[in-house]
């Protein structure tokens, strides 16, 4: 069976729907102030990305985070960086998940690469509030604030480093594994749906 092209109608309509469905969950932040100060809010915008990914391919991933971004800046603006890094973290989990169930398309590879994404995404996290977003936000809280504020709940946390590696980081890794479970829910049914809706196409044009 001839497979669609990743600009055929139908994956680019899938592609925006997800996309556009990811930033508007992007929106609802849930804090979790046992890993990190409460201006860092937890959302699962990267379960409807992680699922399309899988039914179309990487990059395809990285289409639907850049349609995520857009939206969420037309819905709710909060400053191009915040919303750049979030472009980088998403596509750090999306790619790499994305790449490992190409070649292995089995639960255990979708799983391997949910895992190797979580990783990676929480290593680019680190990185990229340490060298982007906390000197960036730093004009608008003082930085000794921002750290204070993680030493409030780890006092173990003294500077930048210590901030992004025992906050940032802990509290991707959470992230990264509620939004792999969820994945991992309603994959299934949702890519039924999205490709029992292709084979009915390539059918009729065969």
């Amino acid at each position: 069976m001839k497979q669609n092209h990743l600009l055929s109608v139908r994956n680019v309509t899938v592609m925006a729907m997800f996309g556009a469905l990811a930033a508007v969950l992007m929106i609802f932040e849930v804090p979790l102030p046992f890993i990190a100060p409460s201006f860092y809010g937890m959302d699962i915008s990267e379960v409807p990305v992680l699922v399309g990914t899988f039914a179309l391919g990487p990059v395809a991933g990285v289409v639907m985070e850049l349609v995520k971004i857009l939206v969420k800046l037309i819905l709710k603006p909060t400053g191009f960086v915040g919303e750049f890094a979030n472009f980088c973290v998403g596509c750090s989990l999306a790619l790499p998940a994305g790449f490992i169930y190409r070649l292995n398309k089995t639960k255990k590879g979708a799983v391997i690469g949910m895992a190797a994404g979580t990783v990676i995404m929480t290593i680019v996290a680190v990185i990229l509030n340490a060298v982007v977003m906390l000197p960036f936000y730093s004009h608008f809280m003082p930085l000794d604030t921002i750290i204070a504020a993680g030493a409030a709940i780890n006092p173990a946390i003294s500077n930048v480093w210590t901030f992004v590696i025992l906050a940032v980081g802990p509290f991707n890794i959470l992230k990264g594994v509620i939004v792999s479970l969820l994945t991992a829910l309603v994959y299934k049914r949702v890519s039924v749906i999205i490709h029992s809706d292709s084979e009915r196409r390539a059918v009729k044009t065969s």
